[in-house]
Parts: structure tokens; C-alpha cells; sequence
């Protein structure tokens, strides 16, 4: 007798083992239709995701899939990629396909073959996987020797895929997923047949080194996307088509904020303008900075790399650090703040009742990112961060982490972001400090948020090397999700540099250190903003609040006369005073997204006014300049 435990603690009993897909069909012919996999839990072991033909042989807690759960979108995605491959084996035989894997919104996988694919090919791909959906082919899981496996691919010419097993330990069962013609290596679990995979578009095809290698071979990765619904998905190719007009990349050129070059790779050229937005921004953080007890510090840019090897981020992180010699030593140029951190705290030694002490710097730093994974400002390998780093008691970690919540939460709402995602990255495989160390950390970041009442997800194995953090990750103006700020708790690198403070006792103790970051990288951050406003800036951000356009030449010195009294006051106000056409220089203005045109004839010279057209062609009249320069600067001091 087998018991099943369905989510709802109904239970159903079953003479022997049941498939998943019959514990289905006992509850109704509907959910056996829905059903795409099953999570399982038995006696002493976690949940796993499997296929409908899974059998139970035991009791078990089960969890039917289906399209409206995210595991259930990630099953249709990940065979959709499947699907792919079949289609492209099918019209391309020369094909030797790779891997493909689930990613956000969708799926990609990679093929070798001896041309480009085109954008043709892809229209010929994509009515192939609908025929293929069409049939309605069972989907099986098998299970191989790995050696049966190696030999079976290299023997229909598949040598990357024989490659991929032969990397798998010798002896070992994998397992391999068959539809049609069609046999790939997965683990899966996959759809029960391909007619459920009914709603997916290939977007794009894109190059690729096998195993992200720059030394191999380039492969053509071919992207897709798959959902559960139409609607989902006409939703998905319309959020696109938005975030294609707002752009970063084609803003900032367009509106002169910065340019990038090939010579410097990953790195930024920051016009006047730019530059502008980023002062507002650096100016905005210093003030938090000094209204919640952070001391401004600054530390150097290259140091020993005998320090990196004493906080472990040569052995953890060296892969993506920069490296200079001089006079026969070796250095690292910071990827991160915290060890110069460390060495500013170590300077004299500090009484428990300096604690918490609280660091900021806006750290220069950089990381030596895969030339194919940089993207505009959102990944570079040179930039500032808004660091920090809190140096307390364990009685003050729990507060420090309560009131960081806090300040982000703000922060956040002044830049015109109030939906904030949680999420608490827990200790990975790779780290260094004991599990008691990292039990007490992940419980404190935990507690942290149920205090402050915020709903968090679990991320497994997702922490840094040096401790467990809470991810917090902002929702722009079109839906999308972009992880920012960051907190982390730290018991190991203080240990590690010898960091010290006097308690109540007299007794030396190490501090707990806490890395935290509210913006990230202002880099990345002005490019959410750019792309979360579509470049039209709030007033306090914009670089140009204001421009004076004179009508005609007899009202010029009067157009200069209003930008230099606005100018007077802080005010970031340019005048136009070229004999164009008025319509042509509200144009033109318009379309630099600037807040405010004002429009100045010799009617408003007269009565010392100005006409003002607030941006997207909102008149607002004419008002005696006066009164324009208090609305502007309660936008700014508002922050509308």
C-alpha cells in the first residue's frame, strides 16, 4: 500500500507504486490533462521535481505540476529548448547540438554547424517545432550506462554532447530524454509529450564559445522564449518593444549622457550631462551617508595580493580580478572594498562602545567580466558602488540589519521605486567559515525580515563566499526586476585580518562585519533610472532643468536675463538663442526630455514672466518667473 499526501493534506491510498501521472487521473481527468511533472517528497529527503511517469513506491508528500506554477513554466521551457534542437536536427542534419538550458523569460541552446543561421532559418526552426508540438510525440525518460551513452553519440557523429558525458564520472546511470527521432541528455523532467508545448517564439541568434571558453571553438546560440499562455506571452513581446524604446544605450547617445568605446571595453565616457546625473546621485547618497552614521572613508585602488589571499578572495574570486606588478610584487586591483575597509578599522584599537561604526565609500572597482557578458552600463568591468561596511557586536547585528531595510526601503521610494523583492541568499558550496558561523548569519538575515514584516524567498547556495546576504531587487516602470542592494553578514574576513574591538570585560573580541550596498553600482543604477524613466528624468535628476528660448531676437538679452536670475538661485538652466523658429526649438528640446521649456517674447519681457510648457507638451501658461522658480524647486525639493 503506497499513501500519497497531496498539498491540501487530502491523502489517497494506492495498492502498489503509482506513476504520477495516475495519482493524476485519480483526481480528476482534467488535472491529468494539466499535469506536466510532479514534486515529491519521501521519508528524509527533499522535494524533487520529476516526470508524470515517475512511479512512488513509498509514502509521499506530492505536488502536481502544472503551467500555472513556476516549476511548471520552467518544465514547458526547458523541453521547448529540447524541442529546438529537434527541429534543427531535422532541417539541419549537420547539426551537432550542445546544451540548452532554461533562462529568465525563456530557453536557448547551442549548435555547431558550418554557417550562420539566418533569419529565415529561424522562421523555418520555429514552423518546425510547431509541426513537431502539432504531432503530439511522447516524451520518455531512459536511463544509460555513461559509457553506452559516450559511445552512442560519438557513433551518430554528436561529439560535444559525447564530451559533456565524458565528463561525468565513469560507471555512472545518466539519463536521456527521447521524443520522435530526437534523444538528448537531460536530467530533467520534461513535458509528458511535446503537444503541450504550445505558445513559444524564437527571438534571436546570438555567438557562443563552447563552455563559455574563449580558447574554443564559437557556437551559434539560438534564444527563445516559451510561456503557459498566449496572453503571457503577448504581454512578455510587448514589455520588449517597450524596453527597446528606453533603451540605456540608445538614450544615452541620443540625449548626450555618455558613449562607450572599443578601446576601453566595459568602461564609460561620461559627457557633461551624464556626469550631471551622476553627481545628483553621488550627492543624494552622501547625504544619507551623513544623516545615518556613516563615516565617509576612501581607500586605495590596488593593494598586495597577499591581502587578497588573506580574505580568500584569491582562492574564491581571482577569476575575476585584474592584477599589476611593480618593483617584483604582485598587486589586485579591488573588485570589491571591504579588505581596505578592514585595514581603516584596524587603525588603532576601538572600545565597544564605538559600535556599531559604520563605513561608506564610493568605491571604484573592477571586475574582469567576459567581454560577451558586457551589456552598456547594466555589466561593466569599471565602477563605483554605494559600499559600505558596518563593524558591530552579534547583540547589534539583528538592529544594523532592521534599520539597513529601512533606509534602503526609502532610498528606493525617493528614486520612484516602491515594489521591493526579498531575497535571502543562503551559504554556497564554494566558502570559507564553519556552518556555526553561517547558521547564525542566515538566521540573523532571516529574522531580520519577518521583524520588518517583508516576505522573503529562500535562494540556496546563492551567498557569497564570506557569508550569507539578502538580496534586495527593485520592479521598474514596465515589470521588470532588477537586484540592486545587498546585505551581508560577515564572521570570517574581520577574523582573517585581525580585526579587533575591546568589550565590557576587557576582552579582545573580533566584530561582526556586515558588506552593504543600497544603489550597487551607480554605473548600473543611472542605467535602471534612464531606462525606468525612458531618459525623462525627474526634475532633482535631470541635467537640464530648464531652457529659455527666446521668440525673436528683440527678446534675447531678456531669454539670458531669465536663465542667469534661474541660474542665480542653483538652478540648472541653459537659454536658446538662436534665431530658428520657435516651433523647431520646442522641438528640439522636447525631445532632450528636458522638465520645462520656457518661452520668452517681448509680452513677457514686458511683465517680467515667462510662458512655460512642461514636458510632454503640457502649456502651462504664462506666470511671473517668480513663481515658475518655486514650482521648480519644490519638484526638486519633492522629488517629483
Amino acid at each position: 500500500m503506497v499513501q500519497i499526501t497531496l498539498p491540501d493534506g487530502s491523502q489517497r491510498s494506492f495498492d502498489g507504486p503509482v506513476s504520477i501521472g495516475d495519482v493524476a487521473h485519480s483526481i480528476g481527468a482534467g488535472l491529468a490533462r494539466a499535469a506536466l511533472a510532479g514534486r515529491v517528497t519521501t521519508a528524509g529527503s527533499e522535494p524533487t521535481l520529476v516526470d508524470t511517469s515517475y512511479v512512488i513506491d513509498q509514502d509521499a508528500d506530492l505536488a502536481i505540476i502544472t503551467a500555472k506554477d513556476p516549476d511548471g513554466l520552467e518544465v514547458i521551457r526547458h523541453s521547448t529548448a529540447h524541442l529546438l534542437a529537434y527541429a534543427v536536427q531535422e532541417l539541419f542534419p549537420d547539426a551537432q547540438v550542445t546544451i540548452g538550458p532554461v533562462i529568465d523569460n525563456g530557453f536557448y541552446y547551442d549548435f555547431a554547424y558550418k554557417r550562420p543561421f539566418t533569419p529565415e532559418d529561424l522562421t523555418a526552426i520555429e514552423k518546425k517545432m510547431a509541426e513537431l508540438a502539432k504531432a503530439d510525440l511522447p516524451v520518455s525518460r531512459e536511463e544509460w550506462d555513461r559509457d553506452e551513452a559516450v559511445e552512442f553519440f560519438k557513433s551518430i557523429g554528436e561529439s560535444y554532447k559525447a564530451e559533456i558525458i565524458e565528463s561525468i564520472p565513469s560507471g555512472e546511470t545518466i539519463s536521456l530524454y527521447r521524443e520522435g527521432d530526437f534523444i538528448d541528455l537531460c536530467r530533467g523532467p520534461h513535458v509528458p509529450s511535446t503537444g503541450k508545448l504550445k505558445v513559444f517564439k524564437l527571438m534571436k541568434v546570438a555567438g557562443a564559445y563552447w563552455r563559455g571558453d574563449s580558447n574554443n571553438e564559437m557556437l551559434q546560440r539560438i534564444y527563445g522564449t516559451a510561456w503557459a499562455s498566449k496572453e503571457d506571452q503577448s504581454a512578455y513581446l510587448t514589455m520588449l518593444e517597450e524596453a527597446e524604446k528606453r533603451d540605456h544605450r540608445r538614450l544615452g547617445r541620443e540625449l548626450g549622457l555618455f558613449q562607450f568605446h572599443e578601446e576601453a571595453p566595459g568602461l564609460i565616457y561620461w559627457h557633461p550631462k551624464g556626469w550631471t546625473v551622476w553627481q545628483q546621485v553621488e550627492q543624494y547618497m552622501r547625504k544619507i551617508y551623513q544623516d545615518n552614521g556613516y563615516q565617509e572613508v576612501k581607500a586605495p585602488q590596488i593593494l598586495d595580493l597577499s591581502l587578497w589571499k588573506k580574505t580568500g578572495h584569491w582562492d574564491n574570486y581571482s577569476e575575476n580580478m585584474f592584477t599589476t606588478e611593480s618593483e617584483n610584487r604582485v598587486y589586485g586591483l579591488k573588485p570589491m572594498n571591504c579588505p581596505g575597509h578592514v585595514q581603516i578599522f584596524n587603525q588603532g584599537l576601538h572600545s565597544y562602545r564605538e559600535l556599531p561604526l559604520r563605513y561608506g565609500e564610493f568605491g571604484q572597482c573592477h571586475r574582469n567580466e567576459p567581454s560577451g557578458a558586457l551589456h552598456g552600463m547594466m555589466r561593466v568591468r569599471g565602477f563605483t558602488q554605494d559600499d559600505g561596511h558596518v563593524f558591530c557586536t552579534e547583540d547589534q547585528l539583528q538592529d544594523e540589519c532592521i534599520n539597513f531595510t529601512a533606509l534602503l526601503q526609502k532610498v528606493y521610494k525617493d528614486f520612484g521605486f516602491t515594489e521591493i523583492l526579498y531575497k535571502v541568499a543562503t551559504r554556497p558550496e564554494k566558502r570559507i567559515g564553519d556552518d556555526e558561523v553561517w547558521d547564525k548569519a542566515e538566521a540573523a538575515l532571516m529574522e531580520s525580515l519577518r521583524r520588518t514584516n517583508c516576505e522573503f524567498e529562500i535562494a540556496e547556495g546563492d551567498g557569497a563566499f564570506y557569508g550569507p546576504k539578502i538580496e534586495y531587487t527593485l520592479k521598474d516602470a514596465i515589470g521588470r526586476h532588477w537586484q540592486c542592494g545587498t546585505i551581508q553578514v560577515d564572521f570570517s574576513m574581520p577574523a582573517r585580518l585581525g580585526a579587533e574591538y575591546v568589550d565590557a570585560n576587557d576582552q579582545r573580541c573580533t566584530p561582526v562585519m556586515l558588506h552593504r550596498a543600497i544603489l550597487g553600482s551607480f554605473e548600473r543604477f543611472i542605467g535602471i533610472l534612464i531606462e525606468n524613466y525612458a531618459g525623462a528624468l525627474p526634475a532633482w535628476l535631470s541635467p537640464v532643468h530648464a531652457v529659455v528660448c527666446c521668440i525673436a531676437e528683440s527678446s534675447a538679452d531678456y531669454a539670458k536675463q531669465v536663465a542667469d536670475e534661474l541660474r542665480a538661485q542653483g538652478l540648472r538652466v541653459n537659454s536658446d538663442l538662436r534665431g530658428e523658429k520657435i516651433t523647431r526649438k520646442i522641438r528640439e528640446h522636447s525631445m532632450q526630455k528636458i522638465p520645462y521649456i520656457l518661452v520668452v517674447g517681448d509680452k513677457e519681457r514686458e511683465a517680467g514672466a515667462v510662458a512655460v510648457r512642461g514636458r510632454g507638451g503640457l502649456d502651462l501658461g504664462v506666470m511671473p518667473l517668480t513663481d515658475f522658480a518655486e514650482r521648480l524647486q519644490s519638484d526638486i525639493d519633492t522629488r517629483q
